[in-house]
């Protein structure tokens, strides 16, 4: 209820401004990192285009911790994950003083977005929204078409949108088990359909789609691997697919496409298993003896301090730990969170007591039992999660078509400025939003 009534209450509307024919569509290819555009080994002919015809950046500079679902729920937000506090790919469960923490992917939009998001505001000022495979949207009751990612897509689908894609054949049943265990990139084919259906036949005013696996390809077999790029033709093709079926409609010089990225990817070589130096000196044991837990974002990890009794002497002797442990660059403490745009755990349950950032070569991982703290990985694989401050994650952002100025070279662009730009295309101002509005791609000044 917190979150519904600070929705409501964030909201500035003006229906006035409703624009029946403007269109935007906002895609994110997970994972694709900045660089890739100018790769030549990478196949991207439809985003290079793009590029070509409006506005590309050098960089999109992501959010931490830059991974999936904190960083799609910034691009529609415009705030960073210390003020919409999402800060993993499901929301942190605690148990009493000892107990072990866990993730739960499982919950609605309200219940992880503690912030109005642009969506929000267009539907509440008269626009239709439509979403397939977007984060943190599970249930939200902005979301007229709704295919959320979450662990259980097709049960959370909305009807309507659910049973169309059972006629066309998109979803071979009304089972999430189903349409799983078709892999990723059937699952991006299935997304794109979804999308390429309401584009021809309920056209929304602000349609999101969120393309995945580049990054499930680059997690198994690295950046740079012959499957990554395989994955990224793959997605380009997948963009192709959608703007043919915009072509058709005859509404592409109404439409503005944005073209975006969550984060980039690293290559590691080994991992850091900091549970497995907690169980060593005693402190990560079967409840409720545990004092101390590590969560890995990839490139960085949470710690969490489970007894409040003894949480500032074991911040001591945590630090004292792994200060020196190999692949450990720093560890940062609660009062250096803000300038990260992340959360003081005084002010915020799902924020941990210390952040570990690995150094280059290194990512964490969550194994308790391993023999040692450090293990070798023996083939190529790939992982994000670093500071945001690393070049390596920062990821794309093209705009281009109704709206845009062509021609644009833009340096970093910050995604918090992605939402109040995407509201101002429609003649809207997202009041929440910490970003800014990109005037200088926009053909038309900010109302």
């Amino acid at each position: 209820m917190a979150a519904l009534f600070v929705l409501l209450c964030g909201i500035v509307v003006s229906r006035a401004t409703v624009h029946t024919n403007r269109q935007v569509i906002l895609i994110t290819i997970d994972g694709l990192a900045a660089s890739y555009l100018s790769d030549p080994r990478a196949p991207l002919p439809t985003l290079r285009k793009l590029a070509a015809a409006g506005a590309v950046a050098e960089g999109l500079r992501v959010s931490n911790p830059s991974v999936t679902w904190p960083n799609h729920t910034t691009l529609v937000t415009g705030v960073t994950p210390e003020k919409h506090s999402v800060l993993f790919n499901g929301k942190l469960i605690r148990g009493g003083p000892g107990e072990a923490l866990r993730l739960d992917g499982e919950r609605d939009k309200l219940d992880l977005v503690a912030v109005p998001t642009v969506y929000d505001q267009l539907h509440a000022a008269g626009f239709r929204i439509a979403n397939i495979n977007w984060p943190c949207t599970r249930n939200a009751p902005t979301i007229a078409d709704n295919f959320p990612d979450v662990p259980d897509p097709v049960a959370h689908m909305t009807p309507r949108l659910r049973s169309e894609l059972i006629r066309l054949g998109a979803l071979t049943d009304d089972r999430s088990e189903s349409f799983r265990s078709r892999g990723m990139a059937a699952a991006d084919q299935t997304w794109t359909t979804a999308a390429v259906h309401l584009l021809r036949n309920r056209p929304p005013h602000l349609l999101l789609l969120h393309l995945l696996v580049t990054d499930a390809i680059q997690h198994q077999y690295g950046p740079q691997s012959s499957a990554a790029y395989t994955a990224i033709a793959l997605a380009d093709a997948n963009v192709a697919e959608v703007l043919r079926a915009l072509d058709a409609t005859g509404r592409r010089d109404q439409a503005t496409i944005i073209i975006a990225s969550d984060h980039g990817f690293a290559r590691p070589t080994k991992l850091i298993n900091p549970n497995v130096v907690f169980r060593k000196a005693g402190w990560f044991r079967p409840s409720p003896r545990r004092q101390a837990q590590a969560l890995s974002e990839g490139g960085t990890a949470f710690v969490y301090l489970t007894q409040p009794a003894s949480k500032a002497m074991d911040h001591t002797n945590v630090v004292a730990l792994l200060r020196n442990h190999e692949g450990i660059a720093e560890i940062i403490a609660p009062e250096h969170f803000q300038a990260l745009g992340l959360p003081h755990p005084e002010r915020n349950p799902q924020m941990g007591d210390l952040i570990l950032v690995a150094k280059e070569g290194y990512a964490f991982a969550n194994e308790s039992f391993e023999d040692e703290s450090i293990t070798e990985i023996k083939t190529p694989v790939g992982s994000h999660g670093y500071l945001a401050t690393d070049p390596k994650m920062q990821g794309v952002f093209i705009a281009t078509g109704h709206g845009i100025k062509p021609g644009m070279k833009l340096g970093l662009v910050e995604n918090v400025d992605v939402a109040p730009t995407i509201a101002a295309l429609f003649g809207q101002k997202l009041q929440t939003a910490d970003g800014k509005v990109l005037r200088e791609i926009l053909t038309e000044p900010e109302k």
